[in-house]
């Protein structure tokens, strides 16, 4: 396993944009599959956009279009680029692995971070 560091949240505008940043203690290159979870108030965690090692990408329908999910396995980081922020968007979010993906099995298999807080509103 690796902890996961997210940084990049923070106050915008609607209409605004934000880059979030998740670093690794250690090598992500094992890990198939890299994702960004968010957390709203008062709401169960949803996972936003995933990334595998060979460039899939993949994106809950709130935020297609919008979003953009990246990695640098050679940095061990994974970037959530958000234009065109909205209200809704408001939440904690945060990064992790999904190392058994391809078996089937969507459950993060890292701690979680703290996540960074991302807030929409004018």
């Amino acid at each position: 396993q690796v902890q996961l560091v997210e940084s990049g949240g923070g106050l915008v505008q609607p209409g605004g944009s934000l880059r979030l940043s998740c670093a690794a203690s250690g090598s992500i290159t094992g890990i198939n599959v890299m994702g960004w979870y968010r957390q709203a108030p008062g709401k169960e965690r949803e996972l936003v956009a995933l990334v595998a090692s060979g460039g899939f990408t993949k994106y809950g329908d709130s935020v297609k279009g919008r979003f953009t999910i990246s990695r640098d396995n050679a940095k061990n980081t994974v970037s959530l680029q958000m234009n065109s922020l909205k209200p809704e968007d408001t939440a904690v979010y945060y990064c992790n692995g999904l190392r058994l993906y391809y078996s089937g099995i969507e459950t993060p298999t890292e701690p979680w971070g703290q996540g960074t807080p991302v807030t929409v509103s004018s």
